[in-house]
């Protein structure tokens, strides 16, 4: 990736092979010659994240690696970043379908299949934040917008963001099948109780595991909870 420093990890995840990922090297990786970042609207500190591998990501790919594969069944990850679930669920025969607003996302997604020795995975562009609603250098064709219902829509750390709108709950219904699931895993962050409204208000039945887990050997401690709705059934 020209003008970013990257390195290269194995992240093992209980039930598959370890998945080969290149990331960033740090959050201070920011290269904009082209004025992508400023015509987004996205900080130079917030222009890397999408490149990071994040403890909820980590928890998000090891509960879809305990996923039984079901044959219909389409899975969506919004704001996929690195995708390190969604390479997970491939891997295993999962429909996955990856879905992020970064311009760079689908590159790192396209390299992290190449290293992992994977077949084609499908991505989308979307989008439901306050950024602009299509990559820079001009619009998305529509054939690479998401778009569809899925039975299960997944995704980790969204809840980073106040969305008095209720944009990503909104998001989450237009995708989401009849009597489909929704997990999201959320490291306790303060916009939880206003998102969890909003499902309720879109007709989302909702519960919640705790995930804490204390460090040991080489695994770092984690504080959070899995978020699980269920979608209104068809009329």
């Amino acid at each position: 990736m020209p003008g970013y420093q990257t390195k290269q990890e194995h992240i093992a995840v209980r039930g598959v092979d370890d998945i080969v990922i290149r990331s960033l090297l740090d959050r201070q990786q920011f290269s904009d010659p082209l004025g992508d970042a400023l015509e987004q609207g996205i900080s130079s500190a917030a222009w890397p994240l999408f490149g990071l591998l994040w403890p909820s990501g980590a928890q998000l790919a090891a509960r879809i690696a305990l996923h039984p594969v079901t044959e219909g069944e389409r899975i969506l990850e919004l704001g996929c970043g690195l995708a390190l679930a969604s390479l997970v669920g491939h891997r295993r025969g999962a429909d996955m379908t990856a879905s992020d607003c970064h311009p760079l996302a689908e590159g790192f997604l396209r390299e992290n299949l190449r290293l992992n020795e994977l077949g084609p995975m499908k991505y989308r562009h979307g989008h439901w934040g306050g950024h602009a609603a299509a990559p820079a250098r001009g619009e998305v064709p529509a054939s690479e917008m998401l778009s569809g219902r899925f039975e299960l829509i997944i995704g980790s750390d969204l809840l980073y963001e106040r969305d008095d709108d209720g944009t990503l709950s909104g998001t989450i219904a237009r995708h989401a099948a009849p009597g489909g699931e929704v997990w999201i895993v959320d490291p306790d962050r303060g916009n939880r109780a206003a998102f969890h409204k909003q499902m309720i208000a879109a007709g989302f039945s909702g519960r919640e595991e705790r995930l804490d887990r204390a460090a040991a050997g080489f695994q770092l401690a984690y504080k959070g909870r899995l978020l699980v709705y269920t979608a209104p059934a068809a009329h």
